[in-house]
């Protein structure tokens, strides 16, 4: 539906008949449909901007000449990989000036169904944010996944309708959509007027055609500028995305400075909360492009404006008479670290910090937790792959700052190449399958790390030194992740020496912000103990089973050639 109309009492105030119940006084709006600042009061009523100009008013704010910007919307996100529940998450993000965000739930849907969908959405009801949650697609990704649950075109309906859902999730099965499946048809077209988010990296030419007439309309997966460049001059949203692991803005920044801001928006897909701790949320992505050359309005515009107009929230993304009063105020643009935020016309943080009270606290329904089921726990025999007889095996090759890896052949008995040990456990169903092969780019000398936060099936993952020890130390990672109801430990020596319990679903923890964040830097810095150099060790290896996204993966299957989309042998 469209932007719905005003209060009575939001338009009284709108002629000057009745005081507004805020009014903004001396600041710079920004205007994004003309792209330039406006030197004026903004007066809010009921939630809603009501007018521009001087109007009488029970409190009056003045922010002497601060700049007054529309709040920011996330195009595309997924609420558990900040490890936090959405009463922690909403806390976390409405001090950098994100009011709202478009979430897509598969990550809890792949362990939980529909339920933990729902637990989301009711979560999300009544916290001072716009929590928009499209209907996950792909639960799971492949054919190649064992996940919790399975959708159907049913479960799709039933999100848009009963739920509300502001769309179709990213569709990230895009051989299957390319050759016309029946059931991605039906999926698609239970959008109806609503938007269908992609994932295709790398896909061009006569493929992309064929993904853009099925009736996808953006990505956010996106491996170079050219590719960037054809997706928009054919008509696709492009997602400029800065996560904890996939860091694409800067690379991509260049279509939008050269070609325009049209049809683009900022999202961050996953980001952990040390990253949220350390450098905010779409205030960071601002900082970052205007770093790069891009202006501050336009910068505001791809926050805000434009992701606002593509999930059709018609209400948000403008200071205008009759949008809703998402204000982010900045007395200064050093940084981007908004001084205030207004969600609904209500002052929700000030320099950095939630006001007390604003946010309450919901707890994650008991459902959910206990989501570990082992056939049982696997020994270090079971987890030891023998060597090829000629020594050359497919290797995923791993580096920091991209979730695309690289297909390696390489000779797993050559000391002097960085080879480790990886393993996939299957935890839903109870059925012992375990997925055997080689990664390289971690840099692991010893130990093993293991995580049940796997994308998008969400088993447990595990990565082991390549010597004899690596599946000794990768069985009691595997226990003890199990042990704790979900998370990331570190083993060394058969001695687990940090860990992040993740009891919702494996995912998400019950914990705040700081303590999350805190419990994060420790695995991390236990795990570069053990010689690994990836930035992000654990998001890294969250993404080494995702299917969908070039070249070599693994799940409880095996190991899965993408770009052929079939499994292929360890052995060379």
């Amino acid at each position: 539906m469209a932007r719905p109309p005003a209060s009575l009492r939001a338009l009284a105030v709108a002629r000057g008949d009745e005081p507004a119940d805020i009014l903004l006084k001396g600041g710079r709006v920004l205007s994004p449909a003309t792209r330039e600042w406006v030197t004026t009061d903004l007066a809010i009523a009921d939630g809603v901007i009501a007018g521009w100009g001087h109007r009488e008013a029970l409190e009056v704010i003045d922010v002497d000449g601060a700049a007054l910007v529309p709040g920011f919307v996330d195009a595309h996100m997924h609420l558990e990989s900040s490890k936090m529940w959405v009463s922690e998450y909403v806390k976390a993000v409405l001090p950098c000036g994100t009011t709202a965000v478009a979430a897509d739930p598969h990550e809890i849907a792949n362990v939980a169904g529909i339920d933990g969908i729902r637990a989301l959405i009711d979560a999300a009801e009544h916290l001072p944010f716009t929590f928009g949650v499209a209907a996950s697609s792909c639960v799971p990704e492949s054919p190649f996944a064992s996940a919790g649950a399975a959708f159907t075109v049913k479960e799709v309906r039933d999100l848009i309708m009963e739920f509300g859902a502001i769309g179709v999730a990213e569709v990230m099965n895009y051989p299957a959509v390319i050759n016309g499946d029946p059931m991605f048809r039906e999926i698609i077209a239970a959008a109806n007027w609503r938007k269908v988010d992609g994932h295709a990296p790398g896909l061009r030419g006569a493929q992309l055609d064929a993904y853009l007439a099925a009736g996808i309309e953006s990505d956010h997966e996106v491996f170079g500028l050219e590719e960037a460049h054809e997706k928009r001059q054919k008509g696709m949203w492009v997602f400029l995305r800065q996560g904890s692991v996939s860091q694409d803005l800067v690379r991509l920044l260049p279509t939008v400075l050269t070609h325009g801001t049209t049809a683009t928006s900022f999202c961050t897909d996953d980001r952990e909360p040390d990253l949220l701790r350390d450098e905010g949320h779409l205030n960071h992505c601002i900082r970052l492009a205007v770093q790069e050359g891009l202006s501050e309005i336009d910068a505001f515009c791809v926050a805000s404006y434009y992701p606002a107009m593509y999930h059709n929230f018609f209400h948000l993304g403008s200071l205008g008479p009759g949008y809703q009063a998402d204000v982010v105020v900045f007395d200064t643009m050093k940084n981007f670290k908004p001084s205030m935020v207004l969600q609904r016309g209500r002052v929700v943080a000030r320099n950095g910090v939630i006001v007390e009270g604003v946010v309450p606290d919901v707890s994650p329904p008991k459902s959910l937790y206990n989501r570990i089921n082992l056939h049982h726990l696997p020994t270090a025999a079971e987890l030891t792959i023998a060597p090829p007889p000629s020594g050359m095996a497919n290797v995923i090759g791993v580096q920091s700052g991209t979730v695309r890896t690289a297909a390696l052949q390489l000779n797993v008995n050559d000391a002097a190449i960085d080879i480790a040990r990886i393993a996939v456990v299957e935890r839903h169903k109870g059925t012992g399958r375990i997925g055997l092969g080689y990664v390289s780019g971690y840099g692991m000398q010893r130990g093993a790390i293991a995580s049940t936060v796997a994308h998008d099936a969400h088993n447990i993952m595990v990565v082991g030194a390549r010597d004899e020890s690596g599946p000794r130390d990768m069985a009691v990672a595997i226990a003890r992740v199990a042990a704790i109801g979900g998370g990331q430990v570190v083993v060394v020596d058969g001695q687990v020496i940090a860990e992040i319990a993740l009891p919702v679903c494996g995912l998400i923890s019950d914990q705040p912000l700081h303590v999350v964040a805190a419990q994060l830097d420790t695995v991390i810095e236990a795990a570069h103990t053990m010689g690994i150099t990836l930035d992000a060790p654990f998001m890294t290896l969250s993404f080494l089973g995702l299917s969908v996204i070039p070249d070599l993966r693994i799940t409880d299957l095996g190991l899965i050639d993408v770009n052929l989309f079939e499994r292929i042998d360890v052995n060379v």
